[in-house]
């Protein structure tokens, strides 16, 4: 008896249909099963931190197992040069004052115009640690740390330009209008800090980088994650008790003023906003008597102020760095959850406050170099002397590279996104390592290449978040910090 497989007279299936249906099938599991090895496959559900209004700076999960608790991002605005820091290329100094070989290398134009012939690093390079890592006379006091460090050599940047460079690398976005790194990461997981902002950005003290506020903002993000801006110069002045009201008055006046919040809040059930902006100002309060007491560096010892440089009766813009520097460990020693400490600052004129070196490269680093180096070479020692760097992962970025070449009539190197480095110490990622690599001239990422997008998945699954379920609804559109893109680096991880 034949069985046909119909309905009211209709064939449903036959052999040729069954089998080009199976293998259709077959193909899609097999697609979905590559697409899920190559990380293709669209995300699952986002992973929104329940936030209560009242506490919105509480300590909230991650979404797994952490291995960092605290990010400090050090910022070289201005771009600093890999090639005279820490991407050694040999082949760059036998060719030293040649043309850079073709394709692309004769006649190139970069961004503010025509290239001259390749230049050599401009300070020696040298084996440094027990590693043996090359680093450059530049930063020899960071350069003896080597060994704590977790080099990316391959990293990209979409821009070529400072403003939308640097927004990148703090927002993931090259447009304005989108949440800091810092946002999101204290959005997700709140603080450790009760007295203290979740996240706070140090300028350097010749002034802001050049896209300013923007580097530290929330955006779309609720505003109570925006970070909060203070030096050790002027930790939040307008914070403070003005000196013709008592103590006693001040704390009777907050004890009121909470209980006519608290009333407001009963009658209104509900508005988060209004307990929002209650528990910002509640905050802002609290700081009045904790940012004085963090800023204050008295009781620090004459063996740490050394250490940072900050005793440099020498060099002042040195010695008011190592502060910031100091601060910065004061603030994660307290659970302050992101920390952003920039080094240079943006100034009209020939890179005056940062490491933007077109024209006199030797004498615009001759300057920067000391500010930047045993600060930041004593904040990671003393991170490390105090057990922090078991929990805090150090980050230290720039917003993109420069040219191997010199520009055309002048001794500085241009802009250049194609290929630079960058570096990760402490919790969570290896030691003495070093991934991917620039070409030959150090002039494009070739191996491992690495854009910011994966840089800030990386720093997110330290902290035990997925990137690609950290989201925010918000103008119709799922945003997150690494948008479409971004795969975590997994062969620097610990």
């Amino acid at each position: 008896m034949r069985h046909d497989l119909s309905h009211a007279g209709r064939r449903l299936l036959d052999r040729r249909q069954f089998l080009q249906w199976g293998g259709t099938g077959l193909g899609g599991i097999a697609l979905a099963a590559l697409l899920h090895e190559g990380r293709l496959l669209a995300a699952g559900p986002p992973i929104r931190p329940a936030i209560d209004p009242t506490r919105p700076y509480a300590p909230r999960p991650p979404h797994f197992a952490a291995k960092a608790k605290n990010v400090l991002m050090i910022f070289c605005s201005g771009a600093i040069s890999h090639l005279d820091t820490f991407d050694y290329k040999p082949e760059l100094v036998r060719r030293h004052d040649t043309p850079m070989p073709t394709p692309g290398g004769e006649k190139l134009i970069t961004f503010q115009g025509e290239q001259g012939n390749l230049i050599k690093p401009l300070w020696e390079f040298k084996p440094r640690g027990k590693s043996g890592t090359m680093t450059s006379d530049l930063l020899p006091m960071l350069g003896d740390l080597a060994d704590e460090m977790c080099f990316i050599h391959s990293m990209t940047a979409k821009s070529n330009t400072h403003g939308p460079a640097e927004t990148q690398m703090s927002t993931g976005f090259t447009l304005d209008g989108f949440p800091s790194i810092g946002a999101w990461v204290t959005y997700a997981l709140g603080s450790e800090c009760r007295d203290l902002p979740a996240f706070v950005a140090i300028p350097d003290p010749r002034g802001g980088p050049q896209i300013g506020p923007r580097q530290w903002q929330s955006a779309f993000l609720p505003a109570v994650f925006q970070g909060t801006s203070f030096n050790a110069d002027r930790p939040i002045p307008n914070l403070f008790r003005p000196g013709t009201i008592s103590e006693k008055a001040d704390a009777a006046s907050r004890d009121f003023l909470r209980k006519l919040n608290d009333d407001h809040l009963a009658r209104h059930p509900g508005d988060t906003d209004l307990a929002a902006r209650i528990s910002a100002y509640e905050l802002a309060a609290k700081m009045q008597l904790s940012a004085p007491r963090i800023a204050d560096l008295s009781d620090e010892s004459a063996e740490t102020l050394k250490l940072y440089g900050a005793d440099d009766t020498q060099n002042s813009l040195k010695a008011r760095f190592a502060r910031n520097c100091i601060l910065a460990r004061r603030l994660v020693e307290k659970g302050v959850r992101f920390v952003q400490l920039f080094n240079g600052a943006y100034a009209m004129g020939e890179g005056v406050g940062n490491w933007d070196g077109h024209k006199t490269i030797v004498k615009q680093y001759a300057v920067h170099g000391p500010i930047l180096d045993q600060p930041v070479a004593g904040l990671l020692r003393d991170l490390k002397n105090r057990g922090l760097l078991a929990d805090t992962l150090v980050a230290f970025v720039t917003e993109f590279g420069r040219m191997p070449t010199f520009q055309k009539g002048a001794n500085g190197r241009d802009h250049n996104p194609a290929g630079f480095t960058v570096w990760l110490a402490g919790a969570g990622v290896k030691r003495a390592f070093h991934h991917g690599e620039t070409d030959e001239f150090g002039y494009k990422a070739v191996k491992d290449v690495a854009t910011i997008y994966d840089l800030h998945a990386t720093i997110l699954h330290l902290l035990g978040l997925d990137h690609s379920r950290l989201s925010y609804y918000n103008n119709g559109i799922e945003r997150r910090l690494t948008d479409v893109h971004g795969h975590v680096i997994e062969p620097i991880l610990a």
